[in-house]
């Protein structure tokens, strides 16, 4: 069931962005002259679909649901007839060409922009960046402190936990110093974070402000179980509801916030829990289940606590977000700007070795994300949207032959020499781009089983 419905969450959002994509292809081709022949979302055999009297255009439906495709008429795959010379791919203008390709990437951006426009116009109040907490051992640890609000990044202006996590994921696989702007009391300082570690080694799987070492406001929650999943480590192991724990092994426990990271951390390792029960202090051992998520395998024991605990948050850690249409649409213009750098980035960072490949996601993760988001509330699935759309357009930039990228590369070289790259030449890189995309899409998915399954 839960595959089933990974799928189904996978294909309601993914499936309008690959419709959307191919849309561009087609809907420029047929404005520049091109006669289309097929319009698909899938590859492989045809499911149902319909052929328009007046066009003739083949709309179908695919068997296969990992992308889609335009198919034009071409005198390089079938025969033309002398009078349809003029309405063949092959024999458009270089410009034509370029701008039929380039228009399915150029879809995903608009649509990536438009969902971030439509959660950028809705008002919502967030904690500002004020560090709630410095974690030991990490490279904030010893050089910014509890109660600054970091205001800037390496130049860069820094107003939300988000733009923070953004800033940082730059600088993923780098070693150096940081440079932090905080402010504290209406004064504002510059510190500088070693980073000689920064999202390397035993930091990878976690995100890029955990790494640094500071965490947002964290109200405090009373360490007081309020629910006790049936079958969970918890439950079998004799933790009740209104269990109070008060230490995980030699660690004090006083808010429950304390407790999450220690389980987390702890996956198929035996703890021992110190809790009140009825006015008796009494030590039960709990083995957390050891789960995948992401990139690593984290322990879980199956508990809520009681949140009628939890303080309000201090006003100075508060604020409210807003923006007019004006503003949303800029804001939603850069948003698309730094994923689209920082995706290229990534992916740079990937090939020289500064960060690993594991961190590649494939059609496994984009179900998992998708059903989350679903799970999560329209916000979440229009923001997960907007990044996949995004990742689309990036990924399908990339000069790689069979990609639009390598396309591009093709038609932009007929323009400028004033004829197109030889057959043999073409014919070779889109082998190789075949191979390549095979086994990236085959390390994609390796990536994606491994975190299932560990």
């Amino acid at each position: 069931m839960n595959g089933l419905l990974m799928f189904l969450a996978a294909v309601c959002v993914l499936g309008p962005l690959v419709a959307l994509h191919e849309w561009g292809h087609y809907i420029v081709a047929r404005l520049c002259g091109v006669k289309v022949l097929t319009y698909s979302i899938g590859f492989g055999p045809k499911l149902f679909g319909w052929t328009s009297k007046k066009s003739g255009i083949d709309y179908r439906i695919s068997a296969i649901p990992l992308g889609g495709y335009v198919k034009m008429l071409d005198e390089r795959e079938v025969e033309v007839v002398q009078h349809e010379r003029h309405l063949a791919f092959n024999n458009q203008h270089p410009l034509k060409k370029i701008a039929i390709v380039a228009a399915g990437p150029l879809m995903n951006f608009i649509i990536a922009i438009g969902l971030f426009f439509v959660l950028f116009m809705q008002p919502s109040e967030q904690l500002n960046t004020r560090i709630g907490k410095v974690l030991d051992g990490t490279p904030a640890a010893g050089v910014l402190s509890v109660g600054e609000k970091i205001t800037g990044i390496d130049g860069r202006s820094i107003n939300t936990w988000e733009e923070l996590n953004y800033a940082l994921a730059h600088r993923m696989g780098e070693t150096g110093s940081l440079e932090v702007v905080v402010e504290q009391g209406g004064k504002f300082s510059q510190k500088m974070v070693p980073i000689t570690t920064f999202m390397q080694g035993e930091q990878q799987g976690q995100d890029a402000i955990s790494s640094l070492g500071v965490l947002p406001y964290q109200p405090v929650i009373e360490p007081v179980l309020s629910e006790v999943v049936p079958d969970g480590a918890a439950a079998l192991m004799g933790l009740k509801v209104g269990d109070r724990v008060t230490a995980i092994n030699d660690t004090p426990i006083k808010n429950w916030i304390d407790a999450t990271p220690i389980i987390r951390q702890n996956p198929e390792k035996m703890l021992d829990f110190h809790i009140i029960r009825d006015g008796q202090l009494m030590v039960v051992k709990v083995m957390p289940k050891g789960i995948k998520q992401h990139n690593q395998v984290v322990g879980q024991i199956g508990v809520r606590v009681s949140h009628q605990g939890i303080m309000s948050i201090p006003a100075e850690y508060r604020m409210m977000v807003g923006y007019s249409p004006a503003q949303a649409i800029a804001k939603a213009f850069t948003k698309t700007y730094d994923l689209s750098t920082m995706t290229i980035d990534a992916i740079g960072k990937m090939i020289t070795g500064l960060i690993g490949i594991e961190n590649i996601s494939g059609p496994i993760t984009i179900a998992e994300v998708s059903k989350t988001s679903f799970e999560i509330g329209w916000e979440q699935v229009l923001s997960t949207a907007a990044i996949i759309s995004l990742s689309l357009a990036v990924m399908n930039l990339l000069p790689i032959p069979v990609l639009d990228g390598g396309h591009l590369v093709f038609y932009t070289y007929e323009l400028i020499r004033g004829k197109p790259m030889s057959e043999s030449v073409q014919v070779i890189g889109l082998r190789l781009g075949m191979s390549l995309l095979l086994c990236f899409m085959l390390l994609a998915i390796g990536n994606d089983i491994m975190r299932l399954f560990g």
